[in-house]
């Protein structure tokens, strides 16, 4: 017998008998239980009722008649507020759970178990408990795709179902500041009422929604405007992209986290602060010289760490740049939250985990999809990088664990792409000893498209391994065919000269393969019809990648047919964009999609 319950549980004992819930009708809550688990009881009691075609009903305390399916208990002595027991057997039918949370993730589990096996679920008992407390993913809503409120809470269902608790928007310039529109003005961006009712719809499914905002580099969409420049470190430099570390910048700072803020519940906040490249080449250099670049950002930080305490929020911020002198992490402030990234499989995981917990520094570990500059996602790279993560963080004491999910190069990517580094990251970061081998076809199909064939899961995973078939093109953060896809050939900076007929020929043949197999996937979530024209985009996209290369490598192909498939690519594009995000940044994506066409000219 096999159970397919997803985050596979910590412990588990199966025995040989089934149970009858032919007659079980009644879910009793706890005690004084909350309106919010009351109404995720409410829902799970909803969807087992449609299994066994029955209703199952909803009870603050024991019926006087009735035959129970679950008595669920709170505040288990030694149980962690994640964690849960469950007890299913012909006497007894309990959950125990250290805290609502834990009672949430502990009905889940009982819903799977009769999605799966219907009236006759086998008597068990299992234990579970999460690694990370945290378990968060960062949506990258500023490399020009803005998600629907729609999306988003659809987006929270499914990431909630899967035991994640923590959400983050990466905000550089997509909320409506009142005083900032010609920042956002063509953005359509977050407005206060939609975080704010945002903030509400996580908290109601046991997820914080941290904000995030990032203070220091990547300031570049406020610094481009000239009202701005003054705040630049090179105001004078095209395409300046970081903030001056000087006490104008605090200032300014102060100004947005005051309006930003209050429309969040949570007591964190994420300041960003990667990438600070320019730091030093302006008007920090004079204190650079005397100093060095990591000491000067330091420096800075302190003053966000100390502007993050006034406002009453903890600060978390992204360790790569304190990485540059480990030595220095011991002067950060003892409250403060590194946020440590990194995206490749040979990420150096172990030796930046070892430098936070040598100096004492609480830290998160970041992963990420890898689905970003791919069209098809990088599934071995993304398993290996959330693998490698969550070991080490869980080597090291992280607390925390944040699935990323970029947009770089106009976020062409469609949603699903990113689907495999979501379940996977789920899973490693609830228990990577019990998760390590979890079938991830499987739970994708079920979470994300509810396919009962599993045939939409396997495709996600098959096509990030497309890439394996185009040996030779390995680069950071972006795979093959996106490197088809992008400039890399327009631009000569691609090295195509290795690759083959017979390898772009083992290409192509793996795609029809993949699109062959489509036939068999039978999705019923709310947007499957929207899912199947976005695999097959991601299809069609792939295919015109292989093309470009073949016509680059071997003058394969005409040019007036490559316009034609590329043209046919951007009207696909821009119609799904609007399916799941806002108009802002699409002609800014589908410009940089024009802009492909350069290789024919």
């Amino acid at each position: 017998m096999t159970l397919n319950l997803f985050p596979a549980p910590r412990t588990l004992s199966l025995k040989k008998s089934r149970l009858d819930l032919t007659r079980a009708s009644w879910i009793v809550l706890p005690k004084g239980c909350s309106r919010r688990l009351r109404e995720r009881v409410l829902e799970s009691a909803a969807t087992i009722g449609k299994v066994l075609n029955r209703q199952i009903r909803v009870a603050s305390a024991a019926p006087q008649s009735g035959d129970l399916l679950l008595e669920i208990r709170l505040g288990a002595k030694r149980r962690p507020e994640q964690g849960f027991a469950l007890t299913l057997s012909d006497s007894k039918r309990v959950l125990v759970a250290g805290g609502e949370a834990g009672a949430f993730y502990g009905v889940q589990a009982v819903t799977q178990l009769i999605e799966q096996f219907g009236s006759t679920p086998p008597a068990l008992t299992l234990s579970d408990a999460p690694d990370f407390p945290a378990r968060g993913v960062m949506l990258d809503v500023s490399r020009c795709k803005v998600l629907t409120m729609e999306t988003c809470k659809q987006l929270v269902d499914r990431f909630a179902g899967m035991r994640l608790n923590q959400v983050q928007l990466y905000i550089e310039h997509t909320f409506a500041f009142s005083a900032h529109q010609a920042v956002w003005h063509d953005a359509t961006p977050f407005t206060h009422e939609e975080i704010l009712e945002l903030d509400q719809y996580c908290a109601d499914r046991f997820v914080e929604l941290v904000p995030n905002f990032n203070s220091f580099g990547h300031f570049g969409r406020w610094l481009r405007h000239p009202e701005y420049r003054h705040l630049a470190e090179c105001p004078e430099k095209p395409g300046t992209d970081c903030l001056a570390p000087n006490q104008a910048s605090i200032k300014f700072l102060e100004g947005l986290y005051d309006e930003y803020l209050p429309n969040f519940s949570s007591s964190t906040l994420n300041v960003g602060c990667d990438e600070t490249w320019e730091l030093g080449q302006g008007r920090s250099k004079a204190r650079v010289a005397k100093s060095s670049t990591t000491a000067v950002y330091l420096d800075f930080i302190k003053k966000i760490h100390e502007l993050c305490a006034k406002k009453g929020r903890r600060m978390q911020f992204w360790g790569d740049i304190i990485l540059h002198q480990p030595e220095l992490i011991k002067e950060l402030p003892q409250d403060i939250l590194a946020l440590n990234w990194g995206y490749d499989d040979d990420h150096p995981y172990e030796k930046e985990c070892r430098a936070f917990a040598e100096a004492g520094i609480e830290f998160h570990v970041c992963p990420g999809t890898s689905a970003w500059n791919s069209i098809t996602g990088r599934t071995d790279n993304c398993l290996a990088n959330l693998e490698n993560a969550a070991r080490n963080g869980l080597k090291y004491g992280a607390t925390g664990y944040l699935i990323t999910d970029w947009g770089d190069g106009g976020h062409h990517q469609t949603l699903p792409t990113s689907y495999v580094g979501f379940a996977a990251g789920a899973a490693y970061s609830w228990n990577l000893k019990s998760n390590k081998t979890v079938d991830l076809a499987g739970a994708i199909s079920r979470h994300f498209f509810q396919d009962p064939t599993g045939t939409l899961g396997q495709f996600c995973l098959d096509l990030g391994r497309t890439l394996n078939r185009l040996p030779g093109l390995k680069r950071h953060n972006c795979s093959a065919i996106g490197q088809l896809m992008g400039r890399g050939l327009a631009t000569g900076r691609l090295d195509i000269s290795k690759l083959t007929r017979a390898q772009y020929d083992r290409a192509e043949a793996w795609l029809d393969k993949l699109g062959a197999a489509l036939t068999d996937a039978r999705p019923a979530c709310s947007d499957a019809p929207l899912v199947m024209r976005e695999v097959t985009h991601a299809l069609t996209m792939s295919r015109h990648a292989i093309n470009r290369g073949r016509y680059a490598s071997f003058g394969e192909g005409s040019p007036e047919a490559l316009r034609h498939e590329l043209q046919q690519v951007i009207m696909v594009h821009e119609a799904q964009w609007l399916a799941r995000n806002r108009c802002g940044g699409l002609h800014e994506s589908s410009a940089i999609l024009r802009k492909r066409a350069e290789i024919f000219e």
